[in-house]
């Protein structure tokens, strides 16, 4: 159906349940296989999918966003890098959520190499979707229009935080500590933890030890009137 011989697929872990990017996985593999691209490799996370595309040097690569082990942008931000190696690597990343900030990212991003990013419940047609695999194995670049509309849609970031993660983030701008924060809402610290890490994804702040990202987030959260 188009050039394209080979293509990594990686571990649709959207869900933390092994099950479930398993048989995403290897479904998504299977209806590829029917086109006549073969699955040259297969990971559950972001660092398998880096292992995978040095070892197997892949003509296309489709990755998931939210990966193991934190589920928020994992498997985006190994995208990232992978183009950054090899700026002709196509990349078609399948999601169920826009990333603003890494979705600006990889689409900005300098290359050759054809870029995707359809979203899952808008592929209404397998067939379609292969013809886009095929598209950005030539060198194009197929955006789903949700995906160009919400990049282009002004948003306070912290809209997406949920009203506990809110109260977190509050507490975090006033300077308490992830013990005291349980403390004062009487729940466990690990609790805490969790809903630090998922504000840290939704505000598009991967791990980074060029930059603090409890003070970047408590600055995202003053600068919305938070």
């Amino acid at each position: 159906m188009c050039q394209a011989r080979r293509y990594d697929g990686f571990a649709y872990a959207h869900r933390p349940l092994a099950e479930d990017g398993v048989l995403l996985r290897e479904g998504l593999a299977g209806l590829l296989g029917r086109f006549g691209m073969d699955a040259v490799g297969l990971a559950g996370d972001a660092a398998e999918l880096v292992a995978a595309v040095e070892r197997q040097a892949p003509d296309l690569v489709i990755t998931d966003v939210r990966m193991p082990p934190g589920f928020s942008d994992e498997g985006l931000r190994a995208a990232i890098a992978l183009r950054q190696a090899d700026p002709s690597l196509p990349v078609v990343v399948l999601t169920q959520y826009v990333e603003r900030a890494g979705a600006r990212e990889l689409l900005e991003s300098e290359g050759s190499g054809g870029l995707a990013y359809p979203l899952k419940d808008r592929v209404a047609d397998v067939t379609e979707f292969v013809a886009t695999v095929c598209q950005v194995a030539g060198g194009a670049t197929v955006i789903d229009p949700q995906v160009v509309r919400q990049l282009l849609r002004s948003e306070d970031p912290t809209s997406r935080l949920t009203p506990r993660e809110r109260e977190v983030l509050s507490l975090v701008a006033e300077g308490h500590s992830n013990a005291a924060i349980a403390a004062r809402l009487v729940v466990t610290e690990a609790a805490v933890d969790t809903h630090i890490g998922n504000i840290f994804g939704k505000l598009g702040l991967p791990p980074n030890e060029d930059q603090n990202r409890r003070v970047v987030a408590v600055l995202t959260y003053l600068g919305a009137g938070g």
